[in-house]
């Protein structure tokens, strides 16, 4: 591909290839398992998961999304969201760092050229990862960009800072998002080592530890021509981008409420004392306990269940592409979200609630659940979300066509 196919490229193995959706939850199933032993440690000492995320990559699950005439399988999204679900429970921050690396791929297919597609597809395929450079600080909005995308002969310069940029410290490509001459919304392909490119490990949130979530600072980088993508184009009518986006950060919500709610029936069965007036033997036995214990599994069920309904509902959005059809994946996404955030926020709380003094103590790093939830949580908020839904069904107002939704 013109310029960029110029690139060097790491030696490595190329990826496995994932054949079915089966084939794909079992593979995430079973890294899942690898990556809980050591999550605890890796939140205490903040380690990065550079030699999970080589294996996740590896794997072949990063390209679960390339489109079949790109030699894709292309997961239904329900499918994505589990896989992304899976992963979580086991390490959330493992469960949110590729959940760019898909918006990415996604705005590739609606926006990309056919020679972007079938490069950057290929790439997925071969186990590149993508990180993202997007959100800034010091702006009006979240929405609002300082990063610039200007000429330079055949290609481009950009020139701006970026932060909450996640998954770059493990990505081999840097996707920037910046405005062009005329203010619209780009996203240009940088290979990590780009001269002007520096990537600083500074992320402190008290959650979500180990993302790599830092500061990318661009400095007259140089960008081909052809490693640009019209990301605008993607908000000019109805796609499924930001619908794809959501999704995966729902997963990632209840992965932390499974989590949760795994610990808290460990600690109330193993370690939990009764309350003296409860008549109980065993916390466990705890009749008040119990009912508590039924109110998270119901609504967990809930919220699986709304997030599988929303990916079929996105699955239509992306063969079908009406307005109609967009608009019903975006209202049904934007439901999942909210509930996979209230019990993600629910279950890490309520860990305490039941489990007693004892599990506060920092050694168990309980915490963390609660931590990452709280953090991951404010990703989108869903207050807005609310708003949205009540404002189309009582007044016929569509839904704002950007990333957040």
């Amino acid at each position: 591909m013109g310029t960029i196919s110029r690139l060097s490229e790491k030696t490595r193995a190329p990826a496995h290839r994932i054949e079915s959706e089966e084939e794909a939850l079992s593979i995430a199933r079973e890294l899942a398992a690898e990556f809980a032993g050591s999550a605890n440690e890796r939140d205490t000492d903040r380690i990065l998961p550079f030699d999970e995320l080589d294996a996740l990559a590896q794997s072949g699950l990063l390209a679960i999304t390339v489109p079949p005439e790109y030699d894709g399988i292309d997961v239904s999204n329900a499918v994505l969201a589990e896989v992304t679900a899976i992963l979580s429970e086991a390490d959330s921050s493992i469960g949110q760092i590729p959940q760019n690396h898909f918006y990415i791929l996604e705005a590739l297919r609606t926006d990309g050229t056919e020679e972007q597609k079938a490069f950057f597809f290929g790439r997925a395929l071969a186990g590149d990862r993508f990180g993202n450079a997007l959100s800034e600080r010091g702006t009006k909005t979240v929405g609002d960009y300082e990063t610039r995308l200007s000429s330079d002969g055949p290609g481009f310069r950009l020139n701006g800072r970026k932060y909450y940029s996640t998954g770059v410290l493990f990505a081999e490509w840097i996707v920037i998002f910046a405005l062009d001459p005329n203010d619209k919304l780009t996203m240009a392909f940088v290979p990590r080592g780009a001269e002007g490119l520096q990537i600083i490990d500074d992320w402190d949130g008290f959650g979500q530890r180990t993302t790599g979530s830092g500061t990318t600072v661009l400095q007259n980088v140089y960008v081909a021509a052809d490693a640009v993508v019209r990301h605008h184009r993607g908000f000019e009518r109805p796609t499924t981008i930001g619908s794809v986006g959501q999704i995966i950060h729902a997963g990632i919500d209840l992965g932390i409420a499974r989590a949760a709610f795994a610990e808290t029936l460990d600690f109330v069965r193993n370690h939990a004392r009764p309350w003296m007036d409860s008549g109980a033997e065993r916390a466990a036995d705890d009749p008040l306990t119990i009912a508590r214990i039924g109110q998270l599994a119901i609504r967990l069920e809930a919220a699986t269940a709304t997030l599988e309904r929303a990916g079929k509902k996105v699955d239509v959005a992306q063969i079908n592409g009406t307005e109609e059809s967009v608009i019903e994946a975006t209202l049904a996404v934007a439901a999942a979200k909210v509930l996979t955030t209230e019990i993600a926020l629910e279950a890490s709380n309520t860990l305490f609630e039941l489990a007693g003094t004892a599990s506060t103590k920092i050694g168990l790093n309980l915490d963390r659940h609660w931590r990452n939830a709280r953090t991951h949580t404010l990703h989108d908020p869903v207050r807005w979300k609310h708003h949205v839904v009540g404002n189309y069904h009582l007044n016929g107002i569509k839904p704002p066509k950007n990333g957040a939704l």
